[in-house]
């Protein structure tokens, strides 16, 4: 009796509580209930969108941001690019100490030299020595001439010619001819050139840069020292005013200002065909009539320049050597400048009269 009794109380607590299932109203969730309490209305959920759709509006957003910012960086570099060019194309002056326009110029050296006389006719720190690059190579292109090796020496490249050559025209296993290498030397600057000629030498390749050495001490060159026939060693320094010197007692020897004037190079080398361009742009513009030239750069160097121009007014030869100019273009634009600066005082500047303070010319005259 006990047990029925326990039974149907149980009975009678499911059936409690299965009613108030049945009539309880739906349940709802927490933040729901506190929204209702509080009043607060929820935050209108982002549209579910599928990955793909997202992933294509992404894209293409980015895509046009993209282009639009290249296109801002290009327009912007070209209008730096032009006022740089603007800025070279302006000659700068100043007043010297006797209130006489002078160049400023933007290279760390600069000369202007009159080799018939010896005579300095400008300089800005022309006796300061630096690196001087490829400028070297008029040096090897001497040395070489002057050693009486055939320039029809049939020569082949080997690997340590242009092994980190930098520029080079050359491949390991080349065969030409020296005189194809003179000129790859000093009308495309090719640096295994210049190693190839030394190490074909008569003298073979160390005692070909020690005579380059010798060859300066013998011209009077101070402040010129060779490491290597090419210039790619920052070793290689010497002054504006050595290599003033240096162009025009070179371009005197018609075997390498012949040469050095030529706008470009070609040669056959079997069934190949090597062309080099001069990387003399005053040259390959031909409006200057130049006599012989080479230039330089490497990154201790700066860009340099040495040329021997000829004056419009009289046909004087006038070495112009610029040396550590911050790009390609502003070694040209330098020497140009200085070479129109010296052709409004063309008398005065042979003459002497400029080196002179203004009164003391007024006296002798």
């Amino acid at each position: 009796m006990a047990k029925q009794s326990r039974f149907t109380k149980i009975v009678v607590s499911l059936a409690v509580v299965a009613t108030s299932f049945l009539y309880a109203p739906a349940s709802v969730p927490t933040a729901y209930a506190q929204t209702k309490t509080t009043g607060q209305k929820t935050p209108a959920r982002a549209a579910t969108t599928s990955p793909a759709a997202k992933k294509r509006a992404y894209s293409a957003a980015t895509a046009r941001a993209r282009r639009a910012q290249l296109a801002r960086a290009r327009a912007a570099a070209a209008a730096s690019r032009a006022r740089e060019l603007k800025d070279l194309q302006t000659p700068r002056f100043k007043v010297d100490e006797f209130g006489r326009e002078v160049p400023d110029v933007r290279a760390e050296a600069a000369i202007i030299y009159n080799p018939e006389t010896g005579e300095v006719l400008w300089e800005n720190h022309s006796k300061d020595q630096r690196s001087i690059a490829s400028i070297t190579k008029v040096m090897t292109a001497l040395v070489f001439l002057e050693s009486n090796t055939p320039v029809s020496t049939l020569v082949t490249v080997q690997r340590s010619d242009v092994a980190r050559a930098s520029t080079t025209y050359l491949r390991n296993g080349f065969k030409l001819t020296a005189e194809d290498l003179l000129n790859l030397l000093l009308v495309g600057s090719d640096n295994a050139a210049a190693r190839a000629l030394a190490r074909v030498s008569v003298m073979g390749y160390d005692a070909f840069i020690q005579r380059m050495n010798d060859k300066a001490k013998e011209l009077g060159l101070e402040s010129t020292n060779y490491a290597d026939p090419s210039g790619l060693l920052a070793d290689n320094v010497s002054s504006a005013y050595d290599q003033a010197r240096l162009i025009a007692y070179a371009s005197a020897d018609e075997r390498v200002s012949a040469i050095m004037r030529k706008t470009s190079f070609s040669t056959n080398i079997g069934k190949r065909i090597i062309t080099a361009n001069n990387t003399n742009h005053i040259i390959r513009n031909g409006d200057i009539d130049v006599v012989g030239g080479k230039t330089g750069f490497i990154s201790r160097s700066g860009y340099c320049l040495a040329t021997l121009l000829r004056l419009p007014q009289t046909g004087q030869q006038v070495a112009f050597v610029v040396l550590g100019a911050k790009t390609n273009a502003s070694r040209f634009w330098e020497t140009r400048h200085l070479f129109n600066w010296m052709a409004t005082r063309t008398k005065a500047l042979l003459d002497g009269e400029f080196q002179q303070p203004p009164q003391a010319a007024q006296e002798q005259e």
